[in-house]
């Protein structure tokens, strides 16, 4: 079932009548803001079962922009959980998961920072019923990862798999893409997208990001021929 957006502020849409401000803007990333769907649905589903995981950890796996990072952020929460990128890991989050009984360790695809210090980690889990959420663009097998018994470990893993998004999914996420933005946009703008972008959630959030850009550089409103624009500017600049 899908979640209606929650902007923390009133959406506004730029006029050609009003000054544009080019300001922050705080993507929504609360469990009520992620949308369920085919696609996501599993990964989803391990989230909102902990603390009931029969294993120490777990890896969510999944293309770029699929959701992994608003996952983990919504088990953070959950779990009163610490976060980590494998790229800086240390010695010193064995001890951040023994003072939080829970951590997050992001993006294993890009890199480890050091097999040894992993491996403890899923160590200490084990032992101390600990539990550690990682994520990865790739799964287990495909890791650039030199320890075999951290690779064996990893494989044991429960891993849950999200795919690229399908239309009802996408069509939720451009809408909350825009709210997050504070812009409301007329449905035919997304039914536009939809027809003719990227179907993947990067793509997503590279169009709306470079939609926004230019309607706050012109102000102009979003419409279809801006759409239209940034999509064949997209297209130029991949």
């Amino acid at each position: 079932m899908l979640s209606a957006p929650r902007p923390t502020q009133p959406p506004v849409m730029a006029s050609s009548h009003q000054l544009a401000f080019d300001l922050p803007h705080q993507p929504a990333l609360g469990a009520y803001d992620f949308f369920r769907s085919h696609s996501n649905a599993a990964a989803l589903d391990l989230i909102e079962s902990w603390p009931s995981w029969l294993h120490w950890g777990a890896l969510v796996v999944g293309p770029a922009g699929a959701g992994k990072t608003h996952l983990s952020h919504v088990w953070l929460m959950k779990a009163g959980a610490a976060f980590v990128s494998a790229q800086a890991l240390h010695e010193g989050h064995l001890a951040t998961l023994k003072s939080h009984a829970a951590l997050v360790v992001e993006d294993l695809h890009a890199g480890i920072a050091s097999d040894t210090v992993l491996f403890h980690l899923l160590n200490v889990a084990r032992q101390d019923k600990l539990s550690v959420l990682m994520t990865s663009q790739v799964a287990p097998g495909d890791l650039e990862v030199t320890l075999p018994d951290l690779r064996s470990r990893l494989r044991a893993l429960p891993l849950a798999q999200i795919s690229e998004p399908d239309e009802m999914l996408l069509r939720a996420v451009l809408v909350k893409l825009f709210s997050d933005r504070q812009l409301l946009v007329d449905p035919k703008v997304i039914g536009f997208l939809l027809l003719r972008m990227e179907r993947s959630m990067e793509a997503a959030r590279r169009v709306v990001r470079r939609i926004d850009d230019m309607a706050l550089q012109m102000r102009r409103n979003v419409t279809v021929p801006l759409a239209q624009m940034a999509l064949e500017l997209d297209a130029t600049r991949l």
